[in-house]
């Protein structure tokens, strides 16, 4: 059988460990629409956790199988379509993620100094699309909405010391842009409560443990929390904790020369839904946030929060929208929820088209660790699997994969980029890093990418 994997991030090279390892036989090609593969990985986790980053040798081990080929450089959808990829494979699975952003839906979120997440992690990880960014960093203050990694993330490589930032692949381009940054105080606002925000304690402590920077959590906002959080699952128990004891410690006292140097601090906020981004005085700029405070209804995960008809306005010059991503449609042929922003499916197999299936965020929403979507890419490569053995899919001969698509693709003037073609960036990017003292540095323009290997 030959199989397709759209999307060569963990979703897509997961499915494809699963269905090489669990069929002997199976021929699976994974394309990818930028030369470089490994999706969130190589653009999403943070430059300050390598360690996150060592699934790409797993990966790597499977693009290297025999019965493996990369084919990157092609946008399916415009370069070949999901009706050709069908007809050219026994399955066809959908792994491409989540390339765009929740949009807040508010005034002002179009002014100049607010960015979505997903841009600004974009353009410090190196994301092609991202490269020319140039966030303006000249105030002290900015402030993120949302309570999850991604916020945290973004508020640690704002305040993180340059030395720390130096030692990692973040790209040459937004280094330099944070060693003239001026923010010195990061808030992080949610909607709801403290037992609701979706953060990790991993991530809280590392921000918590962040050299030159300190936290303020009010105490105000953690009282009787210690019983409402008795019999919490123990990760919410335990992380709730962490930030009690946070908000009541007393600042410890700094030796004089860390007093001296301006302390950066950081904050969560609770209870605030923004209203509108607040435009400087020539209407241009952001200046300023207005929340609406909220009160809970309900408890736990389900808590809504609920206006309270009062406001307040915050002064800040930089706004982060940290809500979430969002997956778009990729072809007319695939049926897609627009309203839940996944295409909809029963354990991966897409409903209605035989043949065609859907893993990671795609499949399920933009939520969840990469070992999350490591378990769910299994659960479709099994979905998969099932359907070959049990005679679900047309396993006619004449479906010759790469052979019947290469044609496409050579009429419409598109060249794949194979996986040593990759190797070879991957290699100029360390050699570049290795000069710097870092583990790499990320060639940011696909031009530039296609040079080097001669394309």
């Amino acid at each position: 059988p030959r199989v397709c994997v759209v999307g060569s991030g963990p979703a897509g090279f997961y499915t494809a460990q699963h269905i090489l390892k669990h069929h002997g036989g199976a021929q699976v090609d994974i394309y990818e629409k930028l030369p470089v593969p490994f999706g969130l990985v190589r653009f999403g986790v943070a430059p300050d956790h390598p360690e996150v980053k060592n699934v790409i040798n797993t990966f790597t081990q499977t693009a290297h199988s025999q019965r493996c080929a990369y084919y990157g450089n092609v946008t399916v959808g415009r370069d070949v379509t999901v009706p050709e990829l069908r007809r050219a494979y026994h399955a066809v699975v959908l792994s491409y993620g989540a390339e765009d952003n929740r949009v807040l839906g508010i005034p002002g979120e179009n002014l100049s100094g607010v960015y979505s997440a997903r841009a600004f992690v974009g353009w410090y990880n190196g994301l092609p699309e991202n490269r020319d960014l140039k966030p303006d960093l000249s105030c002290e203050t900015a402030l993120i909405l949302g309570h999850g990694n991604v916020a945290l993330d973004i508020a640690r490589i704002l305040l993180s010391p340059l030395q720390l930032l130096r030692k990692t692949d973040i790209t040459d381009s937004s280094l330099a842009a944070l060693a003239c940054s001026k923010v010195k105080r990061v808030w992080l606002f949610g909607r709801r409560g403290p037992l609701q925000v979706a953060f990790t304690i991993k991530e809280l402590r590392e921000m918590i443990n962040l050299p030159g920077a300190r936290a303020v959590l009010d105490p105000a906002d953690f009282t009787d929390l210690e019983n409402a959080v008795k019999d919490a699952p123990r990760p919410r128990k335990r992380l709730t904790e962490l930030m009690i004891k946070t908000a009541l410690e007393k600042p410890r006292e700094k030796p004089v020369e860390a007093q001296a140097a301006a302390p950066r601090e950081w904050g969560l906020k609770f209870l605030r839904s923004p209203q509108e981004v607040l435009p400087t005085p020539d209407g241009k700029r952001a200046r300023g946030v207005r929340m609406a405070l909220t009160r809970l209804e309900g408890s736990g995960d389900s808590a809504r929060a609920i206006p309270t008809g009062e406001v307040e306005e915050l002064e800040c010059g930089l706004v982060l929208s940290s809500i979430g991503y969002r997956s778009l449609p990729l072809d007319p042929a695939v049926p897609f929820d627009s309203q839940r922003g996944i295409i909809p499916n029963s354990s991966g197999r897409v409903e209605g088209v035989p043949g065609l299936y859907c893993s990671g965020w795609v499949k399920r929403g933009p939520t969840g660790v990469i070992i999350t979507t490591m378990n769910d890419s299994f659960d479709t490569a099994q979905s998969v699997l099932e359907d070959l053995q049990g005679g679900v899919l047309d396993m006619s001969p004449s479906r010759e994969g790469f052979g019947a698509v290469e044609s496409i693709l050579r009429s419409r003037g598109v060249r794949p980029v194979s996986f040593s073609d990759w190797e070879k960036i991957d290699a100029a990017e360390v050699a570049r890093g290795k000069a710097a003292g870092k583990p790499r540095e990320k060639i940011v323009d696909p031009a530039e990418m296609l040079r080097l290997i001669g394309h």
